[in-house]
This record gives C-alpha cells, sequence and structure tokens, in this order.
C-alpha cells in the first residue's frame, strides 16, 4: 500500500513538473510568436525591413555599398515613426520566393520587397494597406517586340520564381514555357542573352529598366487585372500591422509617397509613367479598406 502511495506521488510529481515545462514552452512560444511585435521592435531598438537588392529603382545596393529605392525610403520613415531614427533600421536582403520564409522565420519584421498581394499569399502572411497599385508588363528586344500573349506561343518567356508573373502564366497560359530565375539580375541577363523571347514581370519594374537598357521594348504596358503593392507581416502579427495600416494612412494623407516617387521613381521613368497610375490616393486607400 505505501509503494503504491509512493507511485502516486511520483507520478502527482512528474505531471507538475511535466505542466511547468509545457507552460514554460507556450510561454517561450509566444515570446517568438511576439518578437516583431511594436512592443519587441521599441525594445530591440531597431525594425527589420526585408527588401531587394537588385530591383531598381524599388531596392537595390548602389556601388557604395548602401540601400536605395522607393521602398527603402519608406522604410527609413517606418523606423523614424516608430524608433525616432529613421536610421534605426536593419535591411535583410531577400529574393521574391524567400519572403514569406523571412517573414515566418522572424528574419524580418515587415517586408517591403514590392510583395504584391493575392490571395494565395493572404493565407500566409497579414498585408497591411497598399502603398501602390501595379499590373503585370511584358519587356522584349526591338525588332521582335512581344505586343500580344498570343505571339509568346512556342516561345520561351522569362519570369522570376514566387513572383506573380509566374503564377499568372502557370495559370492562364500553362502552353507558354516558362524560364524561372531566383534573382531579378539573372531574369534580366537572360533577356539579354537571347535565352528567352520576352520577360515578364511588374510593369512598374519593366518600365523603368526598358528605359535604361536600350534595344528593349515594354510592349505590353498592362497585362491581368491592377494589383496592389503593400507591407507584409508575419501571419497574426495584428499589433504591427495595425500600426501599419495607420502609418500608411498618414503618410497618404501627408503626400509623403507623391515625394518618394519624385524622389526614387521619376528620375527613372521620366514621362514615360504618371505618378497616379503607380500611387495610392486617399480616395483609393479608402475603397480599399
Amino acid at each position: 500500500m505505501k509503494k503504491f502511495s509512493r507511485i502516486l506521488v511520483v507520478l502527482a510529481v512528474l505531471s507538475m513538473a511535466m505542466g511547468l515545462m509545457t507552460g514554460c514552452g507556450n510561454k517561450k512560444s509566444e515570446k517568438s510568436d511576439n518578437q516583431s511585435s511594436v512592443e519587441q521592435i521599441k525594445k530591440n531598438g531597431k525594425i527589420k525591413v526585408g527588401v531587394f537588392s537588385d530591383k531598381p529603382p524599388f531596392g537595390y545596393v548602389d556601388k557604395n555599398g548602401k540601400n536605395q529605392g522607393y521602398d527603402v525610403v519608406l522604410a527609413h520613415r517606418l523606423a523614424k515613426d516608430l524608433l525616432g531614427d529613421e536610421n534605426k533600421v536593419e535591411f535583410v536582403l531577400v529574393e521574391a520566393a524567400s519572403r514569406v520564409e523571412f517573414l515566418q522565420s522572424n528574419k524580418v519584421d515587415v517586408i517591403l520587397a514590392n510583395f504584391t498581394v493575392t490571395d494565395e499569399r493572404k493565407e500566409v502572411v497579414d498585408y497591411a494597406l497598399p502603398y501602390m497599385k501595379v499590373s503585370l508588363g511584358v519587356v522584349s528586344p526591338n525588332g521582335k517586340v512581344i505586343t500580344d500573349v498570343k505571339q509568346l506561343k512556342g516561345k520561351k518567356l522569362i519570369v522570376n520564381k514566387g513572383t506573380t508573373a509566374e503564377t499568372y502564366f502557370t495559370q492562364k497560359y500553362p502552353d507558354i514555357e516558362l524560364l524561372k530565375y531566383d534573382q531579378n539580375t539573372e531574369a534580366f541577363n537572360a533577356l539579354k542573352d537571347g535565352r528567352g523571347a520576352a520577360l515578364a514581370h511588374d510593369n512598374t519594374l519593366v518600365y523603368a529598366w526598358a528605359r535604361e537598357n536600350k534595344g528593349f521594348t515594354t510592349g505590353i504596358k498592362s497585362l491581368g487585372e491592377h494589383d496592389f503593392i503593400a507591407p507584409a507581416v508575419k501571419k497574426g502579427n495584428d499589433d504591427l500591422k495595425s500600426w501599419i495600416d495607420d502609418e500608411i494612412t498618414k503618410l497618404t494623407k501627408e503626400g509623403f509617397f507623391e515625394k518618394d516617387y519624385k524622389k526614387t521613381l521619376l528620375p527613372v521613368y521620366g514621362k514615360t509613367v504618371e505618378a497616379d497610375t503607380v500611387i495610392m490616393n486617399e480616395k483609393e486607400l479608402k475603397e480599399y479598406k
């Protein structure tokens, strides 16, 4: 009987110990999940922002090793308004296909790498309010300009992995052969080398690239539905999402994005792209909500 009682005591102690361990595990898990909360970012003294390194004029690294571009200017402003210093931002370089994984693994607090909002992506990340409008464009060599998707039949189309261009052509035009690359630089070099007949990407990007690379034309300027580009946070991070929503609303009213456009995009686009085709205005933002 005494032996049986001792066994019960031991089992009870083990049960309590396991309960405490589970509790600690849950707290640890919650802490891990909250690594990108507004409070935690303030404690860290910096905000980690995922940006591109090779997608000018939106996100790129200049010859001096500094991050530049439209998304980078926005990142500095987020740091200023959240932490009181625009330099309290740590830029983390990402590729299109790694954006979701970097959020899920807490490598970044927010993604500002020209991240187009899609229903599929909404399943794995949370988007704040958008700050840009975009659709797909197709760029090709002069003399062999692609002006209609039908012209791509029997030809190879270059796209980046993990982009809306890859998804769009995979779903809408499965007969078109796609050459897929991880990095923008690789994709555009493939176009220059003639490995594909054309390249599909965000029209805001191909406009800029075609202006800076003679011998190429954006033959298809707008393809598919108009989409939106927005900051993305880890799924369930309502705290940071809410803060960014308020920030985007404030910056739109303030005219911040127009200034950002004039500083980073206008010198590249010139008169080929009107600002209102790219920038969200207050009315559009309200309708989006």
